[in-house]
């Protein structure tokens, strides 16, 4: 949760800047994202489900010390013993206590209002990472009230609009969550998990309202364009840079995963025809993705020896012992390349 709410989104309610809000690849994250790292945050603490006291109690005689660093971390404009509630509220949160992480942003919330606290972004905050608890609890109409005050004091945040969007669609209010979710990706068309929502609902809405479903769709509101230039401007964290840099490389991996395995049955088909000059170069495509796939080897070896090339055949079979050295395979066609070379 960050000192400025409309970190892009993702780690969800956590401090400094977050990352952008995700809900999953086909699964919607009901939490509407993680509580950001605070910095010293600590695994100690926490142990059968309660954390050990963090507001530096005295500890029993011999137990290990608990850091408790992360309760001083910045927390915007919100003076030391609300920043501190904040700080607590994040760990909790990121420990899977959302009831008591609850507690503390509410406690912190009447702390500003009690000290007169005039901060429309900390509140903002506040205020979002009470809804992801209660989002969490399923407390879906108690998250969309927090989520409204949020937007309230910073229209277009980019957090309570995806929790609100998500409360909605739990509670069945298709029209208002595709509105928001549409909002979202006014702001940052990366956020994937609005993507898949907006897909997801507008099947919902054409079974419940035919054809004319967008017709009774309330306004959506036009993002401006400084709202829009402003989020794509901010700097990026360390954290978010290393969650997309994840995501791109998991999306490559996929990529080659396919490619592979269209090379591969592309190979096999091109055998069965005979075809062996054709296929040889598509189990060297499929070897420049999976270099140390031993099938290759040997499917690439059978191509070689059909075109009378032994001495590669018998290369690729001894690189196939080196990955297998009991494969029977390698072994067989190895001796049909030795015979074609004449190997006594």
């Amino acid at each position: 949760m960050g000192n400025a709410q409309e970190k892009p989104p993702g780690s969800g309610a956590g401090g400094g800047r977050s990352e952008q809000a995700t809900a999953g690849s086909g699964t919607r994250s009901r939490g509407g994202g993680y509580m950001e790292k605070t910095p010293g945050a600590s695994e100690k603490g926490v142990a059968n489900g309660r954390q050990n006291s963090p507001a530096g109690g005295q500890e029993e005689q011999g137990s290990p010390a608990v850091d408790t660093s992360y309760l001083d971390a910045p927390a915007g404009a919100l003076p030391p013993h609300l920043a501190r509630l904040k700080n607590e509220g994040n760990h909790l949160f990121k420990h899977g206590q959302f009831g008591d992480a609850l507690e503390k942003y509410t406690q912190a919330i009447d702390g500003c209002a009690e000290a007169g606290v005039d901060s429309p972004e900390d509140l903002c905050i506040l205020y979002s990472n009470r809804a992801a608890c209660y989002l969490k609890d399923g407390s879906s109409t108690d998250c969309i009230q927090d989520c409204t005050k949020a937007l309230e004091l910073q229209p277009y945040s980019l957090k309570p609009l995806l929790r609100r969007a998500l409360a909605y669609e739990s509670l069945e209010r298709y029209r208002k969550a595709y509105v928001d979710f549409k909002t979202v990706l006014q702001i940052d068309t990366g956020v994937q998990a609005a993507h898949d929502s907006v897909h997801r609902i507008t099947k919902m809405l054409i079974e419940q309202d035919g054809p004319g479903w967008r017709e009774k769709l309330p306004e959506i509101p036009v993002v401006p364009l400084s709202v829009q230039q402003q989020h794509r401007d901010k700097p990026v964290s360390a954290e978010v840079a290393q969650a997309r840099a994840a995501r791109a490389a998991q999306e490559e991996a996929r990529r080659k995963e396919a490619c592979y395995t269209l090379l591969k049955r592309e190979g096999n088909d091109l055998v069965k025809k005979g075809q062996f000059q054709e296929a040889q170069q598509k189990y060297t495509e499929c070897l420049t993705i999976k270099p140390e796939e031993c099938a290759l080897y040997t499917n690439r070896a059978i191509c070689f020896l059909k075109l009378n090339l032994f001495e590669e055949a018998k290369q690729d079979c001894d690189s196939a012992l080196q990955l297998e050295p009991g494969n029977k395979k390698a072994f067989y066609r190895r001796a049909l390349a030795h015979k074609g070379l004449q190997v006594p």
